[in-house]
């Protein structure tokens, strides 16, 4: 019986592995075909020959030099970071705020505060630009980073998994004379570290490839970050394709080695998130 149930397994395991090797090709064909076309003349590209002996890293280096690419890269480092480290820090106070203190009118706060969800990005894109402009903060950093600070899903999924930590923790440390804040930083925060990095790794992420904000806020090389510089390389009449594919490579490395370090952590913190307030 069990070879039988083994014989009758095989095949629906080799159409699992088929099946998952299948879609891994052709979630990976884009990126090869972005490394391919960064390795040869925009020529090669048109013609749709790629000869070996045509093979070159000058695209890369040719980047460089036709735009400012090492401003925007500066310039996206420095808003991914800083959105990123404050919205994980500003979340979590939110939510250790709705999932563990009791005050007049938490839940009607909270639920107004989940409602930003559903008002689209786009709707909001005026009012946040005037609001922008009359601060005077128009091509400035803090255009590029303080509108990302605060984040409704950041704060839902950090409040569900807070829920989860048993109150007992609290009331023991509220005995030892301990205040909210310290309860918040000696024992929420430890416990949440898988969760707060797979929200550290969607931030920064999206920051660092978001293309229309800073787009929209932004009006000189000194403040462009690295989606919008790459957009300059597509002309009204022609595209430089092969420094276009360049730079892509150069602005994927960043997120592609962070999530290989947190590996990891991230995929222990998107189970524990799934799993939080039950």
């Amino acid at each position: 019986m069990r070879r039988n149930s083994a014989a009758l397994g095989l095949p629906a395991h080799l159409m699992l592995y088929v099946a998952l090797i299948l879609g891994s090709v052709i979630m990976l064909a884009p990126f090869l075909v972005m490394l391919v076309v960064s390795l040869f003349p925009n020529e090669a590209f048109l013609s749709r020959r790629f000869p070996l002996d045509q093979v070159t890293l000058s695209n890369y280096f040719q980047t460089f030099r036709v735009i400012p690419f090492g401003r925007y890269i500066l310039n996206s480092s420095i808003v991914t970071v800083t959105v990123t480290v404050l919205q994980i820090l500003i979340s979590s106070l939110a939510a250790f705020a709705f999932a563990r203190l009791r005050f007049r009118g938490r839940e009607a706060l909270f639920l107004l505060y989940l409602a930003t969800l559903m008002i689209p990005a786009q709707v909001t894109l005026i009012p946040n630009f005037l609001i922008i402009k009359n601060l005077g903060w128009y091509d400035t950093f803090a255009a590029l980073i303080v509108p990302a600070l605060f984040s409704a899903t950041s704060t839902f999924l950090l409040r569900q998994y807070y829920r989860g930590i048993p109150l007992d923790l609290d009331e023991a440390a509220r005995m030892d004379g301990a205040s909210s804040a310290r309860i918040w930083w000696q024992v929420i925060v430890p416990l949440s570290v898988p969760v707060m990095a797979a929200l550290a790794i969607f931030t920064f992420q999206g920051t660092w490839n978001d293309f229309l904000w800073p787009l929209v806020v932004t009006g000189s090389d000194n403040m462009r970050t690295i989606p919008v510089g790459l957009s300059y390389f597509v002309g009204q009449y022609s595209t430089a394709w092969n420094l276009l594919m360049a730079g892509s490579v150069i602005a994927l490395l960043p997120v592609l080695v962070i999530y290989l370090l947190a590996q990891k952590t991230f995929v222990q913190g998107i189970t524990l998130t799934g799993m939080g307030g039950r």
